[in-house]
């Protein structure tokens, strides 16, 4: 089958690569009608995330039509012919998280639990396609995926929604959901979101669909100006901090009080070019002396009210410089993060979509072959000809 394979850092490639195969009672094997790019895609890319390997595949959100699956499998819930969207994050439905629908926690998915261990004491669950610290899984942008835990992992979707209306409940959708959902949003809240990029998008209407009174959106209009624009069409009001003080203007808007709820839907690769911390990152992390660039978690910290919550679905892989400690304590602010749990959500947000509350169809700016994946990968990067969002055809 073709895949999208890593090959080093700042190397991908198009290859032809052996057909996943049930290698335990569980599994099931799909074949990928549609598969996304997403930012995190990128920190793998640019080795900003540890434990990749050449050959590894790429991908983690991922849908398709389930063609084989095991003895193991209960056909009740996933059997040949089923349309299904595959979470990033893998459970395996019964152990201590799984149980509590902390599926990104789960103790049994991911293989290779020592990796996790000595990074942050206890290893996540396995990811598809998001190096050996989450387990090694192949991921999905290729043609054909292996999914462990079928009955699990493999969610039915209708089939009178398009794969661009389902394929962002892999990830993106729950992802930006649960970013808002977990800072119990109250009617008279302001919801500040620093990034507009896939992610921060359905943060932007998450908070909206959950009751906001004002959303924000944070972003350098310099890079991707059609990003902002289309934060104004999921209903927020716009910051372009190449442009004004984010945090004089939040503090006009919330009449000198400061944001209820700040969002870093940013993560490790903040640009930050406008502020001396962001140049400060970019140095340590050129010479290897801090994993990641956290100056949009710095400003949210910031900017936030006293009493206020910040959360972060932005990725951070890990040890970072001059984190606000005294500002977190000191202001009595909450932090909510997490990777997603995200077969959690897919249920509730389903039904929005088929209530019309929101049509995750309007992140997609570009659709592409799979196998000109290497050149979506850059365009993606770039985000030249207004990319906020790549789905790659494996079909085409």
């Amino acid at each position: 089958m073709k895949a999208l394979i890593w090959c080093s850092p700042n190397n991908v490639k198009v290859k032809q690569v052996p057909d996943p195969q049930i290698l335990d009672p569980r599994d099931a094997i799909i074949r990928i009608t549609s598969t996304a790019i997403c930012g995190s895609d990128l920190h793998l890319v640019h080795g900003f995330v540890p434990f990749m390997k050449p050959g590894d595949i790429l991908g983690h959100e991922p849908m398709g039509i389930v063609e084989e699956v095991g003895d193991g499998v209960d056909k009740s819930r996933v059997n040949v012919g089923d349309r299904v969207v595959v979470p990033f994050t893998i459970g395996c439905g019964a152990c201590f998280y799984c149980k509590r629908q902390l599926w990104s926690c789960c103790d049994n998915s991911n293989p290779k639990p020592h990796i996790g261990e000595k990074m942050y004491g206890y290893a996540t669950a396995g990811i598809f396609g998001y190096s050996h610290l989450t387990g090694g899984y192949a991921g999905g942008q290729a043609e054909y995926l292996r999914v462990p835990y079928a009955d699990v992992n493999c969610q039915k979707i209708p089939e009178d929604l398009t794969d661009h209306q389902a394929l962002f409940l892999s990830d993106i959708f729950p992802t930006g959901y649960m970013a808002a959902e977990q800072c119990d949003i109250k009617p008279d809240d302001t919801v500040a979101i620093w990034g507009c990029g896939p992610v921060g998008q359905f943060t932007i209407r998450s908070a909206v669909m959950l009751g906001a009174r004002q959303v924000v959106a944070i972003d350098d209009g310099r890079r991707v100006p059609e990003r902002l624009e289309m934060a104004r069409q999921g209903g927020a009001i716009t910051i372009d901090m190449s442009e004004e003080s984010v945090y004089e203007r939040l503090l006009d808007l919330t009449g000198g009080i400061g944001p209820d709820v700040c969002i870093d839907a940013v993560g490790m690769e903040a640009h930050g070019a406008t502020y001396l911390d962001g140049a400060y990152d970019r140095i340590k992390t050129a010479l290897f002396m801090e994993n990641d660039r956290p100056n949009a978690f710095r400003q949210a910290v910031h900017c936030c009210r006293k009493g206020g919550t910040v959360s972060v679905p932005g990725v951070y892989g890990g040890f970072d410089d001059k984190i606000p400690l005294g500002a977190i304590m000191n202001k009595g602010l909450t932090i909510k993060t997490g990777q997603t749990h995200v077969q959690r959500y897919v249920g509730p947000l389903l039904e929005r979509i088929r209530k019309g509350e929101i049509d995750p169809s309007f992140v997609v700016t570009h659709r592409v072959p799979l196998s000109e994946a290497a050149d979506a990968y850059r365009l993606f990067e770039t985000r030249k000809d207004g990319c906020i969002k790549v789905v790659l055809d494996p079909a085409a």
